[in-house]
């Protein structure tokens, strides 16, 4: 089985790469999906964030408040540092189980798509990383044109994460997006047939 690290600064286009991938023939495991997983209403994560910020972090239905628990996190470096202690390890964890599950089918190719990738220091465990990179500008618009941020909070998370230039030194392949999804999806395909050759599927 050959594990691929797909990761990339929020903005840069790294969900929309991971579905390629999908449908190239990856089995794609989602970090982002298993971070909303574990702090699912009822699981003990939701409870410890519940206990250390109270209320304010938790919407009427009884979930997590993520527009609300991201300001905080974003606005205050310890507090962030709280809440990735609280998540990393549960997400982690997940990640694994699915990764055995992978393996255990036969799954040729597993792309682990992991924002902080770097930042949690866990490079080693994967046979190649993918940066999806694109230039700050390009992603402070897109977080505030498609997700609804204001600028001030786009420039909070992104300048909480490594820096981009520094992940694109320390990456085993690169894809620009800083074009049209035109664009995006041939340099991803141009990528997909070079891992699919690594692997020794292609």
């Amino acid at each position: 089985m050959f594990r691929v690290g797909l990761t990339g600064n929020i903005g840069a286009g790294k969900s929309t790469v991971a579905e390629l991938f999908t449908r190239w023939g990856a089995r794609v495991i989602d970090a982002d999906l298993l971070a909303r997983e574990v702090v699912a209403p009822g699981t003990p994560y939701l409870a410890r964030i519940r206990e250390r910020w109270g209320d304010e972090v938790i919407t009427p239905a009884g979930a997590l408040d993520r527009a609300a628990m991201r300001q905080i996190a974003f606005s205050d470096a310890e507090a962030r540092r709280e809440l990735e202690a609280i998540l990393h390890p549960a997400i982690l964890e997940r990640y694994n189980e699915l990764v055995e599950e992978a393996q255990a089918r036969g799954d040729s190719i597993v792309v682990g798509a992991i924002p902080l990738l770097y930042e949690s220091g866990i490079e080693s465990q994967f046979d190649v990383v993918v940066l999806i990179y694109a230039p700050l500008g390009h992603r402070i618009y897109r977080l505030v044109s498609r997700r609804g941020l204001t600028e001030d909070e786009a420039r909070l998370i992104a300048e909480a994460q490594m820096p981009a230039e520094e992940k694109r030194r320390r990456a085993d392949l690169i894809i620009d997006n800083d074009s049209d999804i035109t664009t995006l999806e041939r340099r991803a395909w141009e990528t997909w047939k070079e891992i699919e050759k690594m692997a020794g599927a292609g």
